[in-house]
Formats: C-alpha cells, structure tokens, sequence
C-alpha cells in the first residue's frame, strides 16, 4: 500500500503545540520541574509544579562559535 497523503504545516503545529501543552501538564501533575528560557532577558529558570519560578542561569555566549574564537585569540 503507498499512499500519498501529507498534511499541512497548519496541522503539524497544531498538533506539535497540543503535543507540548499535554506534556507540560504531565510534568505538572507528576511534580517535575520544568525548565524555561525567556528570550527577552536570556535567562534560564526553573518552574516548579507549585508555580514559583527560580533563576538557573543566564545564557553565556552570544554571536556565531568563529567570532568568539577570534575574540579569545
């Protein structure tokens, strides 16, 4: 059996974005933390089940790997 069928890039982020929302929720109900990055500050934190949120780390390099050698060089 071939078949030729193929679904929407619409379809595939709806259902990768519900995949992700059920996951979270998992993670919630099992009490795991959850690790979050914010783009705005470059921040990493720690989301635990109860809902506070604790600061892990910043995000350390920025730029592309070649420029940074060149810097240290």
């Amino acid at each position: 059996m071939n078949r030729n069928y193929s679904i929407s890039d619409e379809t595939v982020v709806k259902r990768v974005q519900a995949a992700v929302e059920l996951e979270l929720a998992k993670r919630k109900a099992m009490d795991v933390s959850i690790i979050r990055y914010d783009r705005g500050s470059n921040s990493i934190y720690k989301e635990n089940s109860d809902g506070t949120m604790e600061k892990v780390g910043t995000r350390l390099r920025k730029g592309r790997y070649s420029e940074q050698l060149k810097k240290e060089a």
